[in-house]
């Protein structure tokens, strides 16, 4: 039976607010999500820096203290005692070690003392010793300044970037280069490996990624994954002054 136009036309009407109203309930639902999630990484950032700060000032000063100690009783102790001694000693300053690395791991304090460029620095550095790739930091002269949730975003593309190079792109050379014109930072990670192929869609849903590409948002900045200039991949992440 065929519908009066009125009828329609009213039929039609009655429809339009209640698709308007599902997709303000939708874009108020995403609006939340993404409130919640930004909540939940900034306490996920703080509980790392208190549980690093506690390694430090608990195991790592107690450890130290042990060690000390450790070296006068030696002093004193017989001739067929002291190989146990520095047997002891030895394993003490491996747990020193292991406690400094789970720290760094949690937190770098040099990303809340100094910067993220001496955080950076570090990071790079003792990535490629430990990892035998060849990896060079270019950093600017001076030290931008950056609000704490800037400078986290910074270090951790920086560490998702040398993570997915471990992990893909059968590299020998990375360079992680920070620039800031003052407007915006932007930090790449580029290396030489295999290049991202048509996997650069796929990985921008692993968690990690996924992770960062949020908080570049909720900073106002971007997340991208790119061949590089010259082969390999590019990761750069842009971040606002003005976010």
């Amino acid at each position: 039976m065929k519908v009066p136009a009125q009828q329609q036309d009213e039929t039609d009407a009655t429809r339009v607010p209640a698709q308007d109203s599902a997709s303000g309930a939708d874009t108020g639902r995403a609006a939340e999500l993404a409130e919640l999630l930004d909540h939940m990484t900034t306490c996920w950032d703080e509980e790392r820096r208190l549980l690093a700060r506690r390694l430090h000032d608990s195991l790592g000063s107690s450890m130290t203290a042990l060690t000390m100690h450790l070296a006068l009783l030696s002093q004193h102790l017989p001739e067929t005692q002291r190989d146990r001694a520095t047997q002891m000693k030895t394993l003490l300053n491996n747990i020193i070690e292991t406690n400094r690395k789970m720290q760094l791991t949690l937190w770098n304090d040099k990303l809340e003392f100094l910067g993220p460029k001496a955080a950076i620095a570090e990071l790079v550095s003792e990535w490629g010793l430990a990892h035998n790739i060849k990896a060079r930091a270019s950093l600017p002269d001076e030290d931008p300044e950056y609000s704490r949730p800037q400078g986290v975003a910074l270090l951790r593309a920086a560490e998702e970037g040398l993570r997915n190079v471990l992990a893909h792109a059968q590299a020998s050379e990375v360079d992680v280069i920070l620039d800031d014109d003052g407007d915006q930072a932007m930090l790449t990670v580029r290396d030489n490996g295999v290049g991202p192929g048509d996997a650069a869609a796929a990985s921008m849903h692993c968690h990690g990624l996924r992770l960062l590409r949020e908080r570049a948002r909720q900073l106002g900045g971007t997340l991208t994954i790119r061949p590089g200039p010259e082969g390999g991949t590019a990761l750069t992440l842009v971040l606002p002054h003005t976010a």
